[in-house]
């Protein structure tokens, strides 16, 4: 009779994770502001407490849209409570890498760093709120989700993302019956600024 390889009755394991910094980026190198998210919307360590969705989050700049998965996980979102005017997307008939229907802040880096003009995400990146400078243009899924959390909180109107359909065409979202579609890139639609806070 053979003896088990492994036997094991009690395994103690501790783990420690230490936080790597993100390294700095220089603004000289890339001409704008990094599209890293403020330190303090990183929340690793600290339990954030949201309002309910659709009341003002005080200190966090907006309004509580409830939470959603991206790239770096589960994040609180945020909108502005306020528009920042109607802009066009930008550079028609110009195809860019910024087709992201679920990261706006990828689309908001892609577009505010190249050398056309993209007024509706320079707008929304521009804006600030309670001290914090993270915001970015919502992609058509940030703005979908805002529609389906929150719709009382945007005009009845038409809302620009940060998502290319195609190089003459931009993702839009109809705040009045939640049709998601397509609109010229010179066309100017309502632009609403969004932040994300990792849960």
């Amino acid at each position: 009779m053979k003896a088990p390889l492994l036997n094991i009755r009690t395994l103690n394991l501790t783990v420690n994770i230490l936080e790597a910094e993100a390294p700095a980026v220089s603004s000289a190198i890339i001409g704008v502001r990094s599209m890293q998210p403020d330190a303090c919307a990183t929340s690793a360590g600290h339990a954030l407490k949201p309002p309910a969705i659709g009341e003002y989050w005080p200190g966090q700049g907006g309004i509580y849209g409830g939470r959603r998965e991206y790239p770096e996980g589960l994040c609180h979102v945020v909108f502005a409570a306020e528009d920042v005017g109607k802009h066009a997307y930008g550079e028609h008939g110009t195809s860019v890498e910024a087709t992201s229907n679920i990261d706006g802040r990828e689309n908001t880096a892609i577009l505010v760093n190249r050398d056309g003009s993209h007024p509706a995400a320079e707008a929304a990146y521009a804006y600030t709120c309670d001290g914090h400078s993270d915001f970015y243009l919502p992609s058509s899924g940030e703005l979908h989700h805002g529609y389906l959390y929150l719709p009382e909180s945007f005009e009845k109107d038409w809302y620009i993302s940060s998502t290319q359909f195609s190089a003459d065409f931009a993702s839009s979202m109809a705040f009045e019956d939640g049709w998601l579609h397509y609109y010229g890139k010179t066309s100017e639609l309502v632009a609403r600024p969004v932040r994300r806070i990792l849960q």
